[in-house]
C-alpha cells in the first residue's frame, strides 16, 4: 500500500496486534491525558469510570507512579480494579464520593472516562488545591459545578482527547507490560461487535480480527 508519511505510525516488532489496537485510540487517550495532567509521582489521581478508558487509565496511572483510586458504580467491578492496581475503589452509588476522595487526601486529577454529567458535577468536592477534573468521555449533558467549588481549591475543568502520543503510549505499554482487556471478533461479526460495544456487553474493547 502507498500511504501519507505523517499517517503512518512505528509498531514494534512482535507486538500482539491485537492488543496493540485499543492503544491507537483508548490508550493514546487516557496516556496522553495523563502524561500532560500536572499530576507528579505519590499525587492520588482517581479514575472515574472503568471500562474500556478507565482500565487502561488505571494501569498507565498506577505505572505512572500516582497514588490511583477507581470511582464506578456498584461494586461489580471493585476485585478487578484492585488486580490491576488501584489503591482505592469508591462505589459512587454508596454514598458521597468527593468527600471519599477527600478522606484519601483529594485528588490532584480526577481523569472521567464515563460520560455522566452529573456524576462528574459531584466530583469537584473530591479535588485537591489546584486539583483537575480533565473529560474525556463525551456528554452532551450540561455540567452543573457550583462556582464556590472550583474557586475555593483553584480546581478546574477541562476537556482532552490525549493528543497524538500513539508510540509513545504503545513503547510504554511494552515497557510497563500494560494491556487492554480485549474480546475478539472475527470481520463477518463486526455488526455484533458494534452493537455489544454500544450496549457496554462487550469485555472493555472489541477488536476485529481479521484473517490472513
Amino acid at each position: 500500500m502507498i500511504g501519507r508519511a505523517e499517517a503512518l505510525l512505528r509498531i514494534p516488532d512482535g507486538v500482539d496486534a491485537c492488543k496493540t489496537a485499543p492503544l491507537l485510540c483508548a490508550g493514546n487517550t487516557t496516556f496522553g491525558t495523563l502524561r500532560n495532567s500536572g499530576a507528579q509521582p505519590g499525587d492520588l489521581v482517581a479514575i472515574h469510570g472503568f471500562g474500556g478508558l478507565g482500565h487502561l487509565g488505571l494501569q498507565y496511572a498506577r505505572k505512572m507512579g500516582f497514588r490511583t483510586a477507581v470511582l464506578s458504580r456498584g461494586k461489580l467491578k471493585e476485585a478487578l480494579a484492585y488486580q490491576l492496581g488501584a489503591d482505592a475503589f469508591i462505589d459512587i452509588n454508596a454514598g458521597d464520593a468527593a468527600g471519599d476522595l477527600r478522606k484519601l487526601g483529594g485528588a490532584r486529577v480526577i481523569l472521567c472516562t464515563a460520560p455522566d454529567a452529573k456524576a462528574i458535577s459531584s466530583l469537584v468536592g473530591g479535588l485537591t488545591r489546584r486539583g483537575r477534573i480533565i473529560m474525556v468521555a463525551f456528554t452532551p449533558d450540561v455540567l452543573h459545578i457550583p462556582a464556590p467549588a472550583l474557586l475555593r481549591g483553584e480546581g478546574s475543568v477541562s476537556g482532552a482527547v490525549g493528543g497524538n502520543y500513539i508510540e509513545e503510549a504503545i513503547r510504554f505499554s511494552q515497557f510497563a507490560q500494560i494491556e487492554p482487556m480485549i474480546e475478539t471478533f472475527p470481520l463477518e461479526r463486526a455488526a455484533e461487535a458494534y452493537e455489544s460495544m454500544l450496549t457496554s456487553r462487550v469485555h472493555f474493547r472489541a477488536v476485529l480480527k481479521l484473517d490472513r
